[in-house]
């Protein structure tokens, strides 16, 4: 059998609804792909584990799909926190632009330093008016940090990364290997995922929406954070179907946990830049021996090969540097950069990591070898900048009643309203029995004991 290694083709699921995303870049059609495969993938594993008696049809809704790579969330009488940090955004260099990410305590403070500057907005833009882009990328990345500037789509396919990243394909598949699928009586048409153990040691944005999406069809998600870690602004969209735990994997109870928890999970998802987890003594040869038939996908920003294979980065980071932010400034006729008009970059590779989740299974249930599948940003947004744009239709307008489901989540934070799903199969709908909730409020434990 093959593994998923490309988008589908229209042709393979039914597509209804209308409206696109405002771009320089076909969106609409990579929300509608990438959410279709999620669906494709899970149509085969259903026929392959019997659960229907022909494989289900797949149908997306384009509006919804659109909608899911914004904000799935609206509260209901109160606001969740902005989801920038003030001093992060787009700042204009002696030569050019430079994107700042400061969202993360260490990252602003990193910036900070190498600027010598105060923390306001006025003065971190002063100082970046000495430097040049490349050169403050350069030290800001070296201090800790996490920036970068703006290239050219040109300037990005003759750069070493850039070349490197277009090299790779759209899902690494890595180091195969037999595992035993735990047998799941809970596995239903309507729920499929029931009874499935997902380990998620993932943040924003690409990786929970891909634990999360599982979670959607039954499975059993606990993710963990270090003690402390929150994700304000976007934790609605992150913890939805999920247990959110904490352990802290530089003490030796907290491992402890972490290894027995790792031992029993049918699926490890992970995104921390490569090398982190090595670093905790949890390389690649350590985490096949706790968990021999975990099916295992990871992520990083800017590709596996080539000289930033360890950088960290973020989607706005990756649209400056892959030149989308350039194209579309040249598109809107803007003279400063022009980002893409969602996170598409994060929820596709999200997406994409779920369905590569379910072509993994979908081969272990065959006895075929099941390899480690690798994504990126970055190579996602190669897949993006050759995507053909043609597809017309009216805008995409600001999300209606309708498009919002009847009942209300009760949230951590208060209650709200969710997006209607945007995939349905034949008898399977995505839906969450669990509301989005507060990182740390789940015991680090599965739900069930192991069969």
């Amino acid at each position: 059998m093959s593994l998923l290694n490309a988008l589908p083709s229209t042709e393979q699921f039914c597509l209804t609804g209308s409206g696109k995303w405002s771009s320089a870049f076909a969106v609409t059609d990579l929300a509608n792909a990438s959410i279709a495969a999620v669906g494709l993938e899970l149509a085969k594993l259903i026929a392959s584990l019997n659960l229907t008696p022909a494989v289900p049809q797949v149908t997306v809704d384009q509006r919804l799909a659109s909608l899911w790579f914004d904000c799935s969330f609206r509260p209901d009488g109160w606001q969740l926190p902005n989801l920038w940090d003030t001093i992060a955004g787009v700042y204009e260099t002696q030569d050019g632009w430079i994107r700042l990410h400061t969202n993360l305590p260490h990252h602003r403070q990193a910036a900070l330093h190498v600027l010598d500057c105060d923390a306001t907005w006025d003065s971190v833009a002063a100082a970046v008016q000495h430097w040049q882009a490349d050169e403050l990328e350069y030290e800001t990345v070296n201090a800790g940090g996490v920036a970068a500037a703006m290239r050219s789509r040109e300037d990005w396919r003759a750069h070493p990364q850039g070349r490197a990243v277009a090299a790779e394909p759209l899902i690494d598949w890595v180091s195969p290997g037999f595992i035993q699928l735990r047998e799941r009586t809970q596995a239903t048409a309507e729920r499929p995922l029931a009874g499935l153990r997902v380990l998620d040691l993932t943040r924003v944005l690409a990786g929970p929406v891909s634990t999360r999406t599982l979670a959607g069809f039954g499975a059993d998600v606990l993710r963990i954070d270090p003690p402390g870690w929150d994700e304000p602004g976007v934790i609605t969209e992150v913890s939805l179907g999920k247990r959110m735990a904490s352990l802290d994997l530089s003490m030796g109870e907290d491992r402890l946990v972490f290894e027995a928890l790792l031992s029993k999970a049918d699926v490890f998802v992970h995104g921390y830049r490569p090398g982190a987890l090595d670093g905790l003594g949890y390389d690649t040869t350590n985490r096949r021996r706790l968990a021999p038939n975990a099916v295992e996908v990871t992520l990083d920003a800017y590709g596996w090969t080539g000289p930033w294979a360890a950088r960290r980065g973020f989607d706005s980071l990756v649209q400056m540097s892959a030149g989308i932010a350039d194209a579309g400034r040249d598109w809107a006729g803007s003279r400063t950069p022009h980002p893409l008009p969602v996170q598409a970059l994060d929820h596709a590779t999200g997406y994409l990591m779920a369905a590569a989740v379910l072509s993994a299974l979908n081969a272990a249930a065959q006895g075929a070898p099941v390899p480690l599948a690798r994504l990126s940003l970055a190579r996602t947004a190669e897949l993006l900048a050759g995507m053909d744009t043609s597809t017309q239709g009216p805008d995409i307008a600001d999300p209606a009643a309708a498009d919002y489901a009847p009942h209300t989540e009760k949230s951590s934070w208060g209650p709200g309203r969710r997006l209607v799903a945007p995939l349905h199969l034949s008898a399977t709908t995505l839906h969450w029995e669990q509301p989005a909730t507060r990182c740390g409020s789940s015991p680090a434990a599965w739900q069930t004991a192991r069969q």
